[in-house]
């Protein structure tokens, strides 16, 4: 990065010099050179949009690449695209393709190449960059913030070394999108591909040299999308996709959209699960838009076409037999409409399963029942139908499965009671109608007045029932951490910070999943194993083998402190996976600490005989030197540190970090994140549950004094600087909270 300014300084200060074209050389004599407009008409057609997905499936970035051969090959940066995403090119006539493989990349270089399907496309000729001369006329090609296709002309400022690496440096504007596109010269030649923008100036950029492709093209490491997409990919041990359409899992639910290949549009994603032996069940939680697409249950699958499904579909519950591939072999065995059927909302389809003899539940209500025995036996899974988008959670097939959402007589009266303790009375007869429809217009601006007041009554609501979901949590975290400080259980409470922000998120599920991926590597480990090839082969299986990798395209998404969806997304912070190394290790029986570096989180093997070793997570486990902690640790400090300094900062932060500062440490990324997004009601969640896990956390209690007085809740601030004055903790000014709270006082009493 010092390079990289000094370049950028150096860029900043160069003087006028004549603007020209380098002249070719030898055989290419005979080329002529071109106008920018020339240039521009006769690349333009190679020039392409890149994007990525995010989590969600929605575009998160773009950028430019350029086609390098024409059976499909497209050049771009490897920051462009990320790690582990869906990535799509579009064509200059507008034609999109998704990526089939990503065919080599250089880390070093910052260079990607990907492969799409598509024929007699136009590829841009491959200069010598070494034949740029100073002050010659360049122009690049791009997509810079999101104004697609645009031109930018300049010159070759010099070709400095910018961290180990031979850069063309350019006097032009540079922006977020142009990163990837082509470098040319006045004769159409591609001389180097832009990567970075200068921070200095704004009319300053860097291209790598475009002679680093030709490594890549000459001997690929090509990776197919199926194994490169690790965002939201589904667990192949667990589920098994049939007949195409777009099956991915986030956050603890299954969501499908496109068209399945089957008649239909029918896709079917069937679950991988023992099933047990007669009678059984199978259920699921559904929703699904449009309303008259179709989604839910299969079971007595053959793997491939023959099944039973039980499925909505515009408004009914359906029972169908599908006997083979095409729709002669459909056959309907019930299609009904009943009422506890919720259109366009969640809704519970459960299949109970035993000899000659098939019931059906939307909701808790028996809606259907068959003696067919077409089929009897086969997997259980889940199926949607044309162009449904749907979303599926809490599947699960065993012996006899309960309604999860059916109260209790008691529970059902309470409800009811404060139902009708917010609408006070049964508004909306024919009477009352009748009655309002006389009065004057005053009538209808009461009763929106009463509706935006039921309205607010709700969103109230809504914010209690997330308290009491929180305070649930955090009691729960409370009591796992404090029970035993030094030695509670890692994993779950990493997950139970999941649970603050996502009420349906199943713990001890995720706790099962990380246990079948000890128990797979354990399979695979010799009897004798040694503890380095136990470490070798479980880095090899995290990060090669699972694709668990750090998240630079989105690194401050909140995704990545939630456990649950690292183990979703193979993506995460350095905590996240570093706290996934440690519990897989020890599962395994590996002595592997946390490390909180400043700014880094990081892990240290302690083998019982040789000396402990420094490894990386975030970057693949990769082995790291003291010296590399002593740099990491300098560019995470404000100012130049002495080496007696550094040495002991260091020091002091190889020390293991303890289970509960780890804690405390996620959930102040998370704080962090929210403070970012301005987000309240998360800073305050994520706040009380750093104080419930530890009292004595006075930089979380000064926050929250100061979010409540933003806030207005002088009572609450109060409470915390009471707290402060009783405890007197070290280097507290008293006099000052003195005067605060006198204030605070004054500002609450001119409330009353």
């Amino acid at each position: 990065m010092r390079k990289f300014l000094l370049a950028s300084l150096y860029g900043a200060l160069f003087f006028a010099i004549d603007i020209h074209a380098a002249e070719p050389k030898g055989n290419e004599a005979a080329l002529k050179a071109m106008s920018v407009e020339e240039v521009v008409a006769a690349s333009k057609a190679s020039v392409v949009v890149v994007t990525i997905a995010d989590r969600d499936g929605q575009q998160l970035g773009l950028g430019t690449g350029f086609v390098v051969r024409s059976d499909g090959l497209v050049a771009t940066n490897l920051h462009v695209i990320g790690e582990a995403r869906p990535i799509a090119v579009q064509l200059a006539d507008g034609k999109k393709f998704d990526v089939e493989e990503v065919h080599a990349t250089d880390k070093k270089m910052d260079l990607a190449v990907l492969k799409i399907d598509a024929k007699g496309l136009k590829p841009i000729d491959i200069g010598d960059p070494e034949s740029l001369l100073q002050g010659q006329q360049v122009i690049a090609i791009g997509n810079p913030l999101g104004l697609r296709h645009s031109v930018v002309s300049g010159v070759v400022s010099a070709k400095p070394e910018i961290e180990g690496r031979q850069m063309i440096q350019v006097a032009m504007p540079i922006e977020k999108g142009n990163s990837g596109g082509p470098l040319l010269d006045l004769y159409g030649r591609v001389h180097g591909i832009i990567t970075l923008k200068s921070q200095v100036k704004d009319d300053l950029g860097f291209a790598v040299l475009s002679s680093s492709l030709k490594p890549l093209l000459d001997k690929p490491n090509p990776i197919p999308m199926a194994q490169w997409v690790t965002i939201g990919a589904l667990d192949e041990r667990q589920w098994k996709p049939l007949f195409g359409a777009r099956w991915r899992q986030h956050a603890g639910r299954i969501i499908v959209d496109e068209s399945g290949r089957g008649f239909g549009g029918r896709s079917v994603c069937l679950s991988k699960q023992a099933v047990p032996e007669g009678p059984f069940e199978v259920a699921v939680k559904v929703k699904f838009s449009p309303e008259d697409g179709a989604a839910g249950l299969v079971f007595h699958s053959d793997g491939e076409h023959k099944h039973y499904g039980f499925y909505p579909s515009n408004g009914k519950l359906r029972l169908s037999r599908f006997n083979g591939p095409d729709v002669y072999s459909w056959k309907v065995l019930a299609d009904v409409a009943n009422s506890a059927y919720r259109p366009g909302d969640w809704n519970h389809l459960k299949v109970h399963v035993e000899e000659g003899k098939l019931q059906c539940f939307v909701n808790g209500q028996l809606v259907i029942e068959s003696d067919d025995t077409g089929f009897k036996a086969g997997s259980v899974g889940l199926a949607k139908f044309r162009d449904t988008k749907a979303e599926f959670k809490q599947f699960a097939v065993g012996k006899s499965l309960a309604y999860p959402d059916e109260p209790s007589a008691d529970v059902l009266r309470r409800i009811r009671n404060a139902a009708n303790e917010v609408t006070h009375n049964n508004s909306g007869s024919n009477e009352l109608v009748g009655k309002l429809s006389s009065e004057d217009t005053a009538a209808m601006d009461v009763l929106r007045r009463e509706a935006k007041q039921l309205e607010q009554r709700a969103e109230r609501l809504k914010e209690l029932a997330h308290a009491v979901h929180a305070r649930r949590v955090q009691l729960e975290l409370s009591n796992l951490v404090n029970k035993s400080p030094n030695d509670f259980d890692l994993l779950k409470a990493a997950l139970l910070i999941s649970k603050l922000d996502n009420e349906e998120l199943d713990v001890d599920g995720y706790m099962r999943e990380v246990e079948g991926m000890v128990e797979e590597l354990k399979r695979s480990l010799p009897a004798d194993a040694t503890e380095p090839v136990k470490l070798a082969a479980l880095n090899r299986y995290l990060f090669e083998q699972r694709g668990f990798h750090g998240s630079r395209t989105n690194y401050y998404s909140r995704s990545n402190s939630y456990l649950n969806e690292v183990l979703d997304d193979r993506e995460g912070l350095p905590i996240t996976l570093s706290l996934l190394h440690m519990e897989v290790s020890r599962r395994v029986g590996l002595k592997v600490v946390g490390v909180g570096l400043p700014g880094h989180f990081i892990v240290r093997f302690i083998p019982s005989k040789d000396d402990p070793q420094l490894l990386d997570p975030f970057e693949g486990g990769k082995a790291m030197s003291l010296d590399d902690a002593k740099k990491l640790v300098q560019e995470n400090q404000r100012r130049e540190l002495t080496p007696e300094e550094l040495a002991a900062v260091v020091e002091q932060s190889l020390e293991p970090a303890s289970s509960k500062s780890i804690i405390l440490r996620m959930l102040s990324n998370l704080r962090s994140v929210a403070e970012k997004d301005r987000d309240t009601d998360a800073l305050r969640r994520y706040v009380d549950t750093m104080l419930v896990i530890d009292q004595e956390h006075l930089e979380a209690r000064a926050f929250r004094i100061d979010l409540n007085i933003r806030s207005r809740r002088f009572k609450d601030a109060i409470a915390d600087i009471d707290w402060m004055l009783d405890k007197k903790p070290a280097g507290l000014e008293v006099d000052q909270v003195l005067r605060l709270r006198g204030q605070l006082e004054a500002e609450l009493k001119s409330m009353m």
